[in-house]
């Protein structure tokens, strides 16, 4: 049986370790190397286990104990634990960049680039990532999973219409048009051409696909204005539905594409398997769908996408940064990246192999256009490294939220969104 560490977390966060097979000094003297990985949510993530299984039988010198942290106060509870000295973790999984930033900050992480060079891992294959959580010319981290923005599509309703389905190089014009064209009925049965989450994400986020602007830059926010203008039209013009109407009423992405009466949605690439287990269910009855890539402004390459990732990282503290290393270069390389997608989730290195495994799952679409969105030529981060994003981030959503209900004009509210985010810079 696989050994698994129970953490308890008190009111002082005092830990209390319990090995279901023994200790680590029992085995290392047993000529083991043990390496105690701190996650969470461990029993409902499948992958985990899979991960471990699979580098322990290419190294059966090594045992990995899973350590789990639980996953609300996940970050404040690991950087608790790295900061008090007597942690035994040897690799952690990093769940965010701000909470990436603040171990970075307290010197709690070991430095991977020298690993990454010595070894000759070309950074490449992460798709920018590495760069952008590159802190004074160096890294900590590594991604395993990585999580992209696609435009999920109803392929029943596209036939209705007779319109020909979304493309993987549709620019915002052609987007825009294809959503007004899909538009269709009234009442309870009107079908939109394409549907806005109330995340600030699903607009915001256009506005960062060519590279030249980072969100949390502050200042002139006036590149957002296209991306606002053109779904406040589609929203006046009923191509998409009412952004106060969804807020208040707390009506969920997810149902809509379900009911088919969106045509079109952008989304995460974590829709994917909801989707599928929603259509095995019998909860959904968009059981005739697609997938392409994001829309992109003129100049952007195809495949140009927005995303979030898990890595991993080796404390400062282990006296196993080898053996760790190691590991962490299975997880994060080709091999892991296999076993992740046999799970059903999304890995940071693609490659054709790997698309193929996760087009080859039961209930994945069984069409050319759809494999081909899985691979990605540029991914941004939705909230780059930066000390103040968590204050940033309040920023933003208060100023599209007041854009989006109409309560400020894109400009009037642009040119606050870049005012206040200044002050938080300049505090």
């Amino acid at each position: 049986m696989k050994k698994t560490i129970a953490v308890l977390l008190t009111a002082l966060m005092a830990v209390s370790f319990v090995f279901a097979n023994g200790s680590s000094e029992t085995a290392a003297s047993d000529g083991t190397t043990t390496l105690t990985w701190a996650v969470w949510d461990y029993a409902t993530t499948p992958y985990y286990d899979a991960l471990i299984e699979a580098y322990e039988a290419q190294n059966p010198g090594v045992n990995v104990e899973v350590i789990d942290l639980g996953s609300a106060d996940y970050q404040t509870a690991l950087q608790i634990q790295l900061s008090g000295g007597g942690s035994e973790f040897d690799v952690v999984a990093v769940k965010d960049i701000p909470g990436y930033n603040n171990l970075v900050k307290a010197g709690l992480l070991t430095d991977l680039k020298p690993y990454v060079e010595r070894d000759g891992i070309d950074t490449s294959k992460y798709g920018g990532i590495v760069e952008q959580v590159t802190v004074d010319g160096t890294y900590y981290e590594l991604p395993f999973r990585s999580d992209f923005w696609v435009l999920f599509y109803n392929k029943d309703l596209f036939d209705a219409a007779g319109v020909p389905y979304p493309d993987n190089d549709m620019t915002f014009e052609e987007y825009d048009a294809l959503a007004r064209q899909m538009t269709s009925g009234s009442g309870s049965s009107k079908v939109y051409g394409a549907h806005y989450h109330t995340w600030r994400s699903a607009i915001q986020l256009f506005g960062i696909l060519d590279g030249q602007h980072q969100i949390t830059d502050g200042g002139d926010y006036s590149y957002l204005a296209p991306y606002y203008e053109m779904a406040l039209s589609q929203q006046a013009d009923g191509v998409v539905q009412d952004y106060a109407t969804l807020k208040t009423s707390n009506i969920h992405y997810s149902g809509v594409f379900y009911n088919e009466s969106v045509a079109m949605m952008n989304m995460g690439s974590w829709f994917i398997a909801s989707l599928i287990a929603a259509n095995n269910s019998g909860q959904s009855d968009a059981d005739n769908w697609g997938i392409v890539k994001y829309p992109h402004a003129e100049g952007v390459e195809p495949g140009t996408t927005l995303g979030t990732i898990t890595a991993l990282a080796i404390p400062s503290s282990t006296n196993e940064k080898d053996a760790a290393w190691e590991f962490v270069k299975f997880v994060c390389g080709e091999q892991g990246a296999e076993v992740l997608a046999s799970t059903g989730n999304f890995p940071a290195v693609t490659n054709e192999e790997i698309n193929n495994i996760i087009a080859s799952m039961d209930g994945f679409p069984q069409d050319e256009a759809s494999k081909e969105a899985l691979n990605v030529a540029q991914l941004y981060l939705e909230m780059p490294l930066h000390d103040k994003s968590a204050e940033i981030e309040v920023v933003l959503n208060e100023y599209h939220d007041q854009i989006m209900t109409g309560n400020m004009s894109v400009d009037e509210g642009l040119a606050e969104m870049g005012r206040r985010v200044d002050q938080v810079l300049a505090n």
